[in-house]
């Protein structure tokens, strides 16, 4: 499937007044800019993955660090864990970004999807004026009527030798019923005080583009660029009983007690023992 940029797509741009497309001229506009991290901002109307389109581009030599692919609508959208991603057409933001953060040892590169979620929910806060918090690794949470609900969710994969992309999903004004499960939400069922995706993806490209150049700036190191101090403020996940279900069909559960240097989860257990955590899918047994 060839991606069709979202000026050309069927229809007016008022053909869904709920939810318009988004504008793509603006939005270059905005981001892209002499000596900004953005270096070209592209919507198409649908795609069946922006993560792997532009691993595709990125390393035939056909994008470079800043390149910004949007999709209004996701045939493939995957998570971690090879999880498909659905939602209706517009009804969230659903994009891919290419980074290659050469001055930083790769040792390091594994704290750019929790730098990622750091920035996505510092923007959204800002933007949509909803409350929202980090489950490790990966995953936004909003709260839907005193329940937490998952809304969003990031995924990192390697582009070549020196590239990272990193997609981004974010249910926006699903309703109800549209949720592909039980536990999922949106901003506005969380009540967010604004949905017009424009300024949403704005503030989130921005707050990425300033959390990016903070740890570029500090070699990686997640304590001296403030990222460490900043994901643990923001993560659910840390004082909470958790179940990690590791590779091997090995399992863990303690309290979720740190997030290290290497941005892993420490857990302790009943046995006294603290392990940390590199890779896994996180359950919470209790709140905090």
């Amino acid at each position: 499937m060839t991606p069709r940029d979202a000026s050309d797509a069927d229809g007016s741009r008022w053909s869904d007044l709920d939810r318009p497309p988004l504008n793509a001229t603006a939005l270059r506009r905005a981001l892209v800019r002499e000596g900004g991290l953005w270096s070209e901002v592209e919507v198409v109307q649908r795609i069946g993955s922006t993560n792997s389109e532009l691993v595709t581009r990125a390393t035939q030599g056909r994008a470079g660090e800043g390149a910004v692919l949007v999709a209004e609508e996701q045939t493939s959208g995957r998570g971690r864990l090879d999880r498909r991603w659905t939602a209706p057409p517009r009804s969230g933001l659903f994009f891919s970004v290419l980074l290659r953060p050469s001055e930083v040892p790769v040792a390091r590169w594994g704290w750019l999807p929790l730098l990622t979620g750091v920035a996505v929910a510092s923007g959204l806060a800002r933007a949509a004026g909803v409350d929202t918090a980090l489950k490790w690794p990966n995953d936004l949470l909003v709260t839907v009527a005193g329940e937490e609900r998952k809304a969003g969710g990031i995924l990192a994969e390697r582009a070549g030798e020196d590239g990272v992309v990193i997609g981004v999903g974010i249910n926006v004004t699903l309703r109800a019923d549209e949720l592909p499960v039980p536990q999922a939400g949106s901003l506005a069922l969380a009540g967010a005080a604004g949905t017009d995706r424009d300024p949403l993806l704005r503030a989130v490209l921005r707050s990425l583009e300033e959390w990016y150049g903070r740890w570029r700036s500090a070699g990686g190191d997640p304590a001296a660029g403030g990222l460490q101090e900043a994901y643990a403020a923001g993560c659910a996940t840390l004082g909470r009983t958790v179940r990690a279900d590791l590779p091997g069909e090995r399992s863990v559960v303690g309290e979720a007690v740190a997030v290290d240097g290497d941005g892993r989860l420490v857990i302790a257990t009943e046995e006294g023992v603290q392990e940390p955590v590199g890779a896994g899918d996180i359950v919470h047994l209790r709140p905090a």
